[in-house]
């Protein structure tokens, strides 16, 4: 028996191999279907089926494609109506792969369609627990996520406490936990670092399934400190459920070479976004007028998909060469199967075509804690992280204006004044000031090293305090 995590630390998501006597299942798949091919190949083994735990909310997953291509057999839970081919199977069933088998436990609650994969080794143990969106290590999921649902968080919350109390609950404590997600998804509120756990642990640790925990204080804790999700979730678990273009496709129209000429062409004639995903510490030194910065090297997915309103918007991108289809796909995870081109030769093609470039200024923490000791008040500082970051810590007399909810907040900011922002480290504050350029702010500066360099400075900054609400 083999078992295998495939993490992609951009979405926090974790897809699994599992493979038995020369026959496979995917649990959770991303987008792009050769990893899971190329794994199969490799170990000569055949895809048997495709594990959905649930319409996923925050990544489209690569179920359609991946059976269309292996000849696998998807398979949901009770209760799923996807409106394609599936096998849609009973609480308690059992599929049988290779020497090993698989048990579907429905544990409705994330959604109502949420299920768990209980994997039983070739003599009859139950070896692992594929938990999918339902139990986390360090939490369980939000239930406040399913598609055009009629019940509220707090009902959903008591359907969760259900399944995890008899089906999950009764489990041997030494049964591996391979979660769907891990820290830094929005599926959660509290979830750990770690990747892996065990059942026995998490009875110990997990603050949602601990000891004496009554149904009542369950759903108080697991829906308290909620934040509003991100705006592309609900429209991602409608794809999954409803289907999309072939990832071959997108990536086809995604990566066509574009000179100048066509790049400006494309630009006008169907008002594209020109997405920028070079370097944070590149970008605010030359770049095209109009464009915005979401940088491939960091959490890039989650960001366009939080920014961007329009999962229809046709998209431009500027990429380093080499990487334009890395940047195309991450955007098809999270439901953006829109790209039409990149720009060739990029910003250097633009340059020598005799156009011109934009620019952001920039300063060190350094430099504006000297600007602030000489006029605090004229310098106004834009705290860009999430609420909870800034209500943990924030340097005093700053103002948060989270980039999540920029869209909403613009009011906040005027032409005639300057303002100074930052974040954690720069890149999601570059994000905003990219945004704010585009709109045509132009007094608008950037702190490099943000909120880890400032607090090296003299500034005083509040006390800490945990944060309490989801990240």
């Amino acid at each position: 028996m083999i078992i295998e995590q495939l993490y992609t630390g951009c979405l926090a998501e974790a897809a699994y191999y599992i493979e038995s006597n020369g026959e496979a299942v995917i649990i959770d798949p991303l987008r792009e279907t050769k990893p899971y091919m190329d794994l199969a190949k490799r170990n000569k083994a055949v895809i048997k089926y495709i594990l959905e735990t649930h319409f996923h909310a925050d990544f489209v997953s690569g179920h359609i494609d991946l059976a269309r291509e292996s000849g696998a057999t998807i398979v949901y839970g009770p209760t799923a109506v996807p409106a394609f081919k599936a096998h849609i199977a009973t609480d308690g069933e059992v599929l049988q792969l290779g020497a090993v088998t698989i048990k579907i436990l429905h544990t409705p609650g994330h959604t109502m369609e949420s299920c768990c994969f209980l994997l039983i080794d070739e003599k009859g143990k139950d070896h692992a627990l594929f938990s999918g969106d339902t139990l986390f290590i360090g939490d369980v999921g939000r239930p406040d996520l399913a598609v055009k649902s009629d019940l509220s968080r707090e009902d959903l919350a008591g359907f969760l406490y259900d399944s995890i109390q008899n089906k999950i609950m009764p489990l041997s404590d030494d049964v591996i936990l391979y979660p769907g997600h891990g820290a830094g998804s929005a599926c959660g509120k509290n979830m750990s670092q770690e990747t892996v756990s065990t059942l026995g642990i998490q009875k110990k640790l997990n603050y949602a399934i601990r000891p004496k925990l009554t149904r009542a204080q369950f759903i108080q804790e697991v829906t308290e400190g909620l934040v509003e999700p991100p705006q592309y979730f609900l429209k991602d678990a409608s794809l999954n459920k409803n289907g999309y273009l072939p990832i071959v496709t997108v990536i086809a129209n995604g990566t066509k070479e574009l000179n100048v000429q066509e790049f400006l062409a494309v630009w006008e004639t169907e008002k594209a976004l020109v997405i920028d995903t070079r370097s944070k510490d590149i970008f605010p030194k030359a770049f095209i007028p109009g464009s915005v910065f979401i940088g491939i090297d960091d959490k890039f997915a989650p960001w366009a998909g939080a920014l961007i309103t329009d999962l229809q918007q046709p998209i431009l991108i500027i990429a380093d060469e080499g990487r334009e289809e890395e940047v195309v796909i991450r955007l098809s995870r999270v439901g953006y199967d829109h790209t039409l081109g990149f720009l060739k030769g990029g910003i250097s093609a633009w340059i020598n075509a005799g156009f011109e470039t934009d620019s952001i200024d920039e300063v060190s923490a350094k430099e504006y804690e000297s600007y602030y000791n000489s006029n605090p008040a004229f310098f106004h500082l834009m705290d860009t992280r999430k609420e909870s970051e800034y209500n943990a810590q924030h340097i005093v007399g700053a103002e948060n204006f989270p980039l999540d909810f920029i869209n909403r907040n613009l009011g906040m900011i005027k032409k005639d004044t300057t303002y100074f922002f930052h974040c954690a480290g720069g890149y999601r504050s570059m994000i905003v000031c990219s945004i704010l350029k585009s709109r045509g702010f132009d007094n608008i500066v950037n702190i490099t090293g943000g909120f880890n360099a400032l607090c090296k400075t003299t500034l005083p900054v509040t006390e800490y305090s945990a944060p309490k609400t989801a990240l």
